[in-house]
């Protein structure tokens, strides 16, 4: 099988999963409990899920580490277990892959700030991140997204982190939000081409945008993220819709008939891997990877 990277710049669409966190609740994920420590004590439920997504058709099996950092765990006192987790957490997702799929490695954002806002230092992040892309490619992963970041100096500390230490392909991937006067960026004020430009310098291989929005959107930032970078490969990952709230919780409403029925939309715009975030499930999956296949 050739690269991720190789696949997307031959013409091949991919699919990648949709949510996990949410499928994890309905498996007996507790609020407080760590979600990435499931890959050590309970290795069988991360794995049928993964196997649930490749059942539907996904391509990708992106790994339960998307808080895997030191940063991140230390809120449940696994700081020291950084390479533990995510190795475990890649070799779960590669043992439903074996030959057949990719493995993608998940790190997401910190949660805490550089100077000058913050106390941390581009060394201290860099080896961070190093250490979670380093224990995901020992583990199995073939590929690391950077995912739902939405400051340029934190993601360019993960993307040359996972550049220098590995030989992973990197993808990176920012959530963007509507704008009042129009357009979108991030919350620390980014946009799609200044996202665009700024990890491509970093050595990102794949651009994308995840989170955040449903597919409306979704497909006008992928097309100013195309429009700036024509020849790179762009990832989507919508949510299953805007958000709403419901009786106090955040839910997400778009079927996989109404994704379904933008999911070229994204590829006609720039996209050529397709996934999912918030609310997305394996029907989500297989409903978009049948509506583009079936025109592709």
């Amino acid at each position: 099988m050739h690269t991720l990277l190789k696949r997307v710049q031959d013409g091949e669409i991919l699919f990648c999963d949709g949510a996990l966190g949410t499928l994890l609740q309905a498996r007996g994920l507790q609020g407080g409990e760590c979600p990435e420590l499931w890959a050590l004590d309970k290795p069988e439920d991360v794995k049928a899920i993964h196997k649930d997504y490749k059942d539907a058709g996904s391509d990708i099996v992106e790994c339960n580490s998307f808080g895997g950092s030191r940063y991140k765990l230390a809120h449940y006192g696994l700081e020291n277990r950084v390479s533990e987790i995510n190795h475990a957490a890649a070799a779960v997702a590669r043992r439903v892959a074996g030959d057949e799929q990719h493995v993608l490695g998940s790190i997401g954002p910190t949660g805490v700030f550089l100077e000058p806002l913050g106390t941390e230092s581009p060394a201290a992040f860099m080896q961070a991140f190093a250490e979670q892309a380093i224990a995901l490619q020992a583990g199995g992963a073939d590929c690391v997204i950077i995912e739902t970041m939405t400051a340029i100096e934190e993601a360019t500390c993960a993307v040359k982190a996972a550049k220098e230490n590995t030989t992973l392909t990197i993808v990176a991937s920012f959530t963007f939000d509507p704008q009042v006067h129009g357009g979108y960026a991030t919350m620390m004020g980014v946009t799609p081409d200044r996202f665009a430009g700024a990890m491509l310098e970093a050595g990102a291989d794949i651009l994308g945008s995840n989170c955040g929005t449903g597919p409306d959107h979704m497909i006008e930032i992928i097309r100013l993220i195309h429009a700036s970078a024509p020849d790179t490969p762009i990832m989507a990952m919508p949510n299953a819709g805007m958000p709403i709230m419901e009786e106090g919780e955040t839910v997400f409403k778009e079927t996989p008939d109404e994704m379904a029925s933008k999911a070229y939309q994204l590829v006609d715009a720039g996209a050529s891997i397709i996934g999912g975030c918030c609310g997305t499930t394996p029907a989500h999956i297989a409903a978009m990877r049948k509506a583009i296949l079936g025109k592709h």
